[in-house]
């Protein structure tokens, strides 16, 4: 989880920032002349940017001092993971890592700093486990990059040799990876960085906000390549914004949201009590939208916690999709069984665009799915009452929902 960094930290960050043990095969270079594969590229982009720096770090590796310091810091950083802030760490100590890779690279400080500040924010830490528990902080590492989580990591050695990694499965040389942050590195444990607290009823027993609950997960896979690490999931309750046709998120419960919609699933199978919606947000949806229901989303997030980040045209082909399949039934609502029990069950959700605010700069998330009442489908999981379906009505996992 999350924690809150040194005033020092944040001093230095306005200075430079704006698993397996099978070895993965090295694709063949994207260069044909070994010479020009040993460089990094100079286009002025983004890419180009995480590239240089990324080789950089990857020379200044063949030296003792910077791979010692490189490893205590990984080492005692509180972060989930292991991570540090790159751009912060570039600058701490006197900026004493941007004359590291400077010295390392033979290049001037200025331009380290300006690709530090081109590039958009980025974590630098060992993403495979195996990883992290076998570097002694030898010369045996590589630095990669890599924008999509599918997408062939690009490598650089302590000589600065680049090549193309195996997008699915890691190498045994041990990475160190510089990808896009995906983490909230300014949030405490207090803010929403642990599981909450029970609210302590008078009685002195534990209780919880009356509400939409998820109770257990289970993806198929998940959604996240080796480079970026434990994947981040999501759950979203999407609804009606405004008057139009489209959808907007209510709340997003996850591993930074706050408070009981803290949940933090790292691999395919998550049990627990996570909050989805309250009783009180459910009653204010329903005055506001009287004759609109609300859609549970799952995704795997790439860049920026709790913010959708999915083209509206994209989500509204897979929401059409599902909608000529099972019409009207997509959606969920709060209502009373018989018995006078509070349940969630099946209902019409007629919105398909995603109003999703999202940068260029911004890699798109995994778009899991849309869970829909398994009495619907027709799909049973012992456990379980809601499947996800995603892309094309394949189904990527179930989940099962309650109301307390």
């Amino acid at each position: 989880m999350s924690h809150r960094p040194s005033l020092a930290l944040f001093a230095l960050a306005a200075a430079v920032a704006g698993c397996s043990d099978r070895t993965s095969p090295v694709l063949p270079s994207d260069e044909s002349d070994p010479g020009v594969s040993a460089a990094a590229p100079a286009r002025n982009d983004d890419a180009g940017a995480r590239e240089r720096l990324a080789r950089r770090i990857a020379l200044a590796m063949a030296g003792p001092g910077f791979r010692a310091a490189v490893k205590a810091e990984l080492d005692r950083s509180p972060i989930r993971e292991h991570k540090l802030h790159f751009q912060r760490f570039l600058g701490a100590a006197d900026r004493r890592g941007i004359q590291d890779l400077s010295r390392g690279s033979g290049e001037p400080a200025a331009a380290i700093e300006a690709d530090a500040r081109k590039a958009i924010p980025l974590e630098l830490y060992l993403p495979v486990p195996e990883h992290r528990l076998g570097w002694t902080g030898d010369e045996n590492i590589l630095v990669a990059t890599a924008r999509g989580d599918h997408e062939p990591p690009v490598a650089f050695d302590i000589h600065g040799r680049r090549q193309l990694l195996d997008p699915e499965v890691p190498p045994a040389t041990p990475v160190l990876a510089l990808v896009p942050v995906e983490t909230d590195f300014d949030r405490s444990p207090a803010e929403g960085g642990s599981e909450a607290p029970f609210i302590c009823c008078a009685t002195g027993g534990p209780t919880y906000p009356a509400g939409l609950y998820m109770t257990s997960s289970h993806f198929v896979k998940t959604f996240e390549g080796w480079l970026k690490g434990s994947p981040e999931f999501e759950i979203h309750i999407l609804g009606q914004s405004g008057s139009s046709d489209s959808l907007t998120s209510y709340q997003c419960a996850g591993e930074h949201a706050s408070g009981y919609y803290v949940f933090d699933q790292n691999s395919l199978d998550w049990t627990g009590n996570v909050l989805l919606f309250t009783q009180t947000q459910l009653d204010s949806y329903r005055t506001q939208h009287p004759n609109q229901n609300f859609r549970v989303i799952a995704l795997e997030d790439d860049d920026g916690a709790c913010a959708i980040r999915l083209d509206g045209n994209r989500f509204k082909t897979f929401q059409n999709t599902l909608q000529s399949l099972y019409p009207n039934l997509t959606g969920s609502k709060d209502t009373t069984s018989a018995g006078l029990v509070k349940i969630v069950k099946r209902a019409n959700a007629l919105q398909k665009i995603l109003r999703a605010a999202y940068s260029w700069i911004t890699s798109q998330d995994d778009l899991i799915g849309n869970a829909i009442e398994n009495t619907v489908v027709g799909e049973f999981h012992s456990g379980f009452n809601w499947v996800v379906r995603g892309e094309n009505n394949v189904t990527n996992g179930w989940i099962n929902l309650k109301m307390r």
